[in-house]
């Protein structure tokens, strides 16, 4: 026993059986102290004064010793209780189609227990906090009976915080601590249910055959999204950001942000907006994609409520909403990192119950959550739960009990609510919201009902569902249900006028759509304060920046190594082409920060970079605390931030995709560890950052950087897939960059940040790997300090005159600088003919600028492009027609480079080398004899 225990704070530690035992023990301390063993007689001896009132019994209630069947059935009742606790959600019917386990899985006779016994005890039995709960240990276990095996089906005794549980006890078994609505609440409450089913059953009806995704079945979402907004009014939370997919979407538009109901019917009409026919490069999307934003007044004070824009990939809105939330949060117009306000701004977001567990967005997103660089302060989490994904049943779509048992694992409180009980699914999002403003952490709410139609409205669930459907069709709708429970009450005396009143504001809202094109808003983002502009550069503010960035603080240990580095950017700044590519990187971000434009930047061990060629975090060799030298030099004029992400792709870019829409002065970058690990966010790229932009207007800034280069290192170390961006890119919707020079790469960055308040796009940038120190891709002060970024770039070969030029190499990327390696090694006679043209910008093609350079050339009789990367790959088949247009004399283009392959790359070094040579070799060698295909 621990001797430093004191007092009656050591006496409230015993609960249940072990309280009794420790009352039995006391009662015999008290007869016949010399029948104990010595450490319990010295235990009670220092600490046995105080026990009746610490434990609030009476002295009378010890007058005779408590007999071991008492002490049996107390420590039975105590498991009992923890079972219900624990698994009590098994016997709730919360599912309106499917039967709960039976109550006899905690019926107390079952277990020994006589509750005759229980009655005889107080229920200070189990502890002070029982003593809300009923006089005896009998009305105790009623009471945990009602609680757990209600209406209500409670998981969080999985929690690892002993806190976060007491307090989830607490709140629910204390009777009446959340609340019962009154009557007028109620009225409201059916009033909202009323206008959600009308509005699904106008559209049915208007419009047969016409997809909308019913939310029929879940029409309590609509309202308890509701409470969620006039929670966050009254906890003077600003913003409220919403993610859901499209079931449900229509009716949320029109009932919780307040999209015009002649909008959402225009789109039902096909009344084309005005910005589809003014600007060609605007596809939109259809109704149930589309986002909005909103400003509403509640509780005098106004909330911004946001449904995140989302395409038919489910559940990839995640980690968007998370990113908005967190940009919303956070502070970023000082130096520093960023101040988070968690209170600031509220994540929602609406799961399917078939995507919850079936998609691994959501797993990465949910650990997200307690992450410094990522976490929102808590996400109400609502599982849309209506048994069924399409047409698969739940026996084919997860291996769990429950659609949200995912959550278990990142320590996420779950609630079980039946759709068809409105008051229970509201007094779960109340109990949700207080957990959230207390623990500033995730809570999920799983409503469980039905899908009233088949998956689109168009599709027969009979074919697949039978019973099932037969039972939906017959049972009654939630609206239905709730006024019956209000009649019964007498609080309601009619419902027919609630209907027509609704019926009534659809039918004139249909009116004005039918007789005017509306103008569609697209819940646009609010933008932040647009970027200052870039100071200009010389090379003395230079010098200062890099002075101050490379200083190491007294008593500060650099590892040995490091500082080695350090000395060497110290001192080495005006050197010629000293300057590599991380450090000019510091560079390009210190005068960014100096213009008082905030940068963050996340990825995959970026802190130190992948190939240890970023050290933008100091650690101390000796374990002192670390430091970030651009977070806090003096010419900062906006925060910096960076993290190493964890090891995913498709939730952190998402994340970051969603800040940057959301923080639009802000310059951020995601960076891979190898640019092929972008693969896996594929749908982010191809639905978000490629299309974003002319889906639904929404702009994001965000810069990819994806390490790219044939190293010999096999297929996942060596492509970025350069073929997909280039793909995707069409209608200027980004920048797609493959430079190759630090100087390059310097003002590429302070370009992008110039654009951000101009001409916001997503810039992709494929960076180096061996190139990161190559001395041939390093640049000098004066390459920094003065010019700006070239989209393309001659290769430095020796001079000759232009009238000698038969061949000009086209290429883009790390093989430019291999071939300057090669080239280095012949005569500089041999190269006479040659002229070799990096392209450094990919796309937006540089057509202009590339006619221009052609134009020198009067007796070129040959073109090549060189890649390293399969012909089936790289750049070839984005810039063959555009360059074979450009191409004087007839020319044809060659291509040179390797065939085209399955696999990006071999996977032994040797192979890679010798091939690598001989497309060199080709690109170099020139006979007169070897002409190239003339087009015809």
């Amino acid at each position: 026993m621990n001797s430093q225990q004191k007092g009656s704070s050591l006496w409230d530690q015993f609960y249940g059986a072990n309280a009794g035992y420790v009352m039995e023990l006391y009662e015999q301390y008290c007869l016949n102290p010399s029948a104990l063993d010595r450490e319990v007689r010295e235990f009670f001896d220092e600490r046995g004064t105080g026990w009746e009132t610490a434990r609030g019994i009476e002295p009378q209630h010890f007058d005779q010793a408590i007999d071991a069947d008492t002490i049996a059935q107390v420590a039975r009742c105590v498991l009992l209780i923890e079972d219900i606790r624990r698994e009590g959600h098994r016997t709730v019917h919360f599912d309106p189609f499917h039967s709960p386990e039976g109550p006899e899985l905690f019926d107390p006779a079952q277990r020994g227990i006589n509750l005759s016994t229980l009655a005889s005890l107080p229920s200070q039995t189990l502890g002070n906090r029982y003593g809300s709960l009923g006089a005896t240990v009998k009305d105790v276990l009623v009471s945990i009976r009602n609680t757990y095996l209600g209406q209500m089906g409670i998981e969080f005794e999985h929690l690892s915080d002993g806190n976060a549980r007491e307090w989830l006890r607490q709140a629910v078994e204390t009777p009446g601590d959340l609340g019962v609505a009154p009557a007028e609440q109620k009225q409201a409450l059916l009033r909202e249910l009323v206008e959600v089913e009308e509005f699904e059953k106008y559209l049915h009806q208007t419009f047969p055959g016409q997809k909308r995704f019913s939310i029929e079945g879940l029409d309590v979402i609509v309202p308890a999204l509701n409470r969620l907004v006039e929670l966050s009014a009254s906890a003077e939370i600003s913003n409220v950001v919403i993610g859901m997919a499209h079931r449900g979407r229509l009716n949320v538009l029109a009932h919780v942000l307040d999209k015009p109901l002649e909008t959402i019917i225009a789109e039902f009409l096909h009344h084309r907006p005005g910005p589809i026919l003014d600007d060609p490069r605007w596809t939109g999307d259809v109704k149930y994609h589309l986002g909005f934003t909103t400003l509403k007044m509640l509780a005098d004070r106004t909330v911004e409520v946001i449904l995140a824009n989302n395409p038919s990939h489910l559940e990839l809105v995640n980690p968007v909403v998370e990113g908005h939330t967190r940009a919303l949060q956070d502070s970023r117009d000082q130096s520093g990192s960023p101040a988070q306000q968690v209170d600031q701004a509220l994540a929602v977001v609406v799961h399917g119950d078939a995507a919850f567990d079936g998609e691994g967005v959501v797993a990465e997103t949910l650990n997200l959550s307690r992450l410094s660089a990522y976490g929102s302060g808590g996400t109400i989490h609502i599982i849309s739960n209506n048994d069924i994904g399409f047409t698969t049943e739940t026996r084919d779509e997860r291996s769990t009990r429950y659609a949200s048992d995912l959550a278990k694992g990142y320590d996420i409180p779950i609630l079980h609510v039946n759709a068809d009980c409105p008051d229970t699914v509201l007094s779960a999002i109340y109990l949700a919201f207080a957990y959230r403003q207390r623990f500033h952490r995730d809570f999920l709410i799983d409503v469980v009902g039905y899908r009233r139609w088949g998956h689109n409205e168009g599709d027969e669930p009979a074919f697949t569902q039978p019973d099932l459907y037969q039972a939906i069709a017959s049972h009654p709708t939630v609206a239905e249900i709730y006024a019956n429970e209000l009649f019964e009450a007498e609080i309601l005396s009619d419902v027919k006028s609630l209907r027509q009143s609704a019926r009534a504001t659809l039918m004139a809202a249909h009116e004005r759509a039918s007789s005017q094109t509306i103008e569609e808003s697209f819940g646009r983002p609010v933008p932040g304060p647009m970027p200052k502009s870039l100071p200009p550069l010389d090379e003395p503010q230079l010098v200062s920046w890099n002075r101050e960035l490379l200083s190491v603080p007294d008593g500060f240990h650099l590892h040995p190594k490091l500082a080695r580095v350090v000395d060497r950017h110290l001192h080495g700044l005006t050197e010629e082409n000293a300057i590599d590519w991380a450090w000019a990187e510091s560079l390009s971000f210190a005068s960014i920060l100096a213009g008082g434009i905030p940068i963050r930047m996340t990825g995959q061990d970026t802190e130190r970079g992948t190939f240890s060629q970023r050290h933008l975090v100091w650690h101390d060799a000796e374990g002192g605390p670390f430091m970030v030298p651009l977070a806090s030099f003096n010419g900062s004029r906006a925060s910096f931030e960076v993290h190493n992400s964890p090891l995913s792709e498709v939730a952190v870019l998402g994340f970051e995709y969603g800040y940057s829409v959301r923080a639009p002065e802000t310059l951020v970058i995601w960076e891979a560890q190898f640019g092929d690990f972008a693969n896996v966010a594929q749908p982010v790229i191809d639905q978000f950052l490629a299309a974003g932009r002319a889906k639904w207007r929404q702009s994001s800034s965000l810069v990819l950087l994806l390490p790219h280069g044939y190293e010999g290192q096999g297929p996942e170390h060596s492509s970025a897939r350069l073929e997909r961006y280039l793909q995707l890119a069409a209608e200027d919707n980004f920048y797609v960059t493959n430079c190759t020079t630090a100087a390059q790469y310097f003002h590429l960055l302070r370009l992008q940040a110039e654009r951000l308040g101009s001409d916001p796009r997503p810039l992709i940038i494929m960076t180096p790997k061996s190139l990161l120190r190559h001395p041939l891709a390093a640049s000098s002060l004066s390459d920094l300090a003065t010019g700006r970024f070239q989209p393309i770039l001659e290769l430095p070969l020796p001079p000759s005159a232009n009238d000698s030029v038969r061949r000009v190499v086209f290429t883009s990327g790390k093989v430019a600088i291999d071939l300057k390696s090669k080239a280095e090694s012949q005569p500089e006679s041999d190269l006479e003919f040659l002229r070799v043209l990096r392209i450094e910008q990919l796309y937006p093609f540089p057509e202009e600028a590339i006619r221009a350079y052609l134009s020198q050339f009067p007796n070129l009789a040959e073109a090549f492009w060189l890649q390293e990367e399969p012909q089936n790959m790289g750049a070839y088949h984005f810039v063959a027609d555009r360059l074979a247009a450009m191409l004087p004399n007839r020319i044809a283009l060659t291509y040179v480079g390797r065939p085209p392959r399955a696999s990006v790359a071999t996977g032994a070094a040797d192979v890679h080398a010798e091939e690598q040579q001989s497309l060199l070799e080709q690109s170099l060698q020139y006979s007169p004899a070897h002409r190239t295909k003339v087009r015809l």
